[in-house]
């Protein structure tokens, strides 16, 4: 009996190039360009000052644009506090241990602060979690220069690894 994949290729394109243009559609290099021009900039401050003396921080953000937009997109739900009627997504089992906020907070006051009402949310956490990993990329890069050895690995032990964890 022959098989043939070609409705299951079909299929499979077609779901892709429906997902993309839903996905994509409104997505733009420097969107607050005219509306908030400083914004980048803003949350950039704000952030690089912040993982200056916390290095776990982009992990952290990075985590928590993850989490966010893992359920229903990219919508700053993770940042909402549960009411007496809702349990917020924040209070999730799996979203107990995000950290953060605080920053997410200051970088939020700063933005409303020069423009009021513009910039949203999920954005201002998508950037926040792009600029502490730029900051974490600035300072290794200012710290080493990569320098290739000829070196490999030539073993591996799981014991170590155990002792370690």
């Amino acid at each position: 009996m022959r098989t043939t994949y070609l409705p299951l290729l079909v299929f499979g394109l077609a779901v892709l190039c429906v997902v993309g243009v839903c996905q994509a559609g409104g997505l733009r290099k420097n969107f607050y360009k005219t509306s908030c021009p400083h914004a980048e900039e803003i949350v950039k401050n704000v952030v690089w000052k912040r993982v200056a003396s916390d290095s776990g921080l982009p992990a952290a953000l990075v985590r928590m644009h993850f989490h966010d937009c893992f359920v229903r997109g990219c919508d700053a739900s993770v940042l909402l506090n549960s009411t007496k009627n809702n349990k917020a997504e924040k209070d999730a089992p799996p979203n107990l241990t995000l950290d953060g906020f605080a920053v997410i907070d200051e970088v939020k006051t700063a933005v409303e602060k020069a423009c009021p009402g513009v910039v949203s949310c999920s954005d201002i956490i998508a950037l926040a979690a792009r600029d502490s990993v730029a900051f974490q990329a600035h300072i290794q890069s200012d710290k080493h220069t990569a320098t290739p050895s000829a070196r490999g690995c030539t073993t591996s032990v799981g014991r170590e690894m155990q002792i370690h964890l």
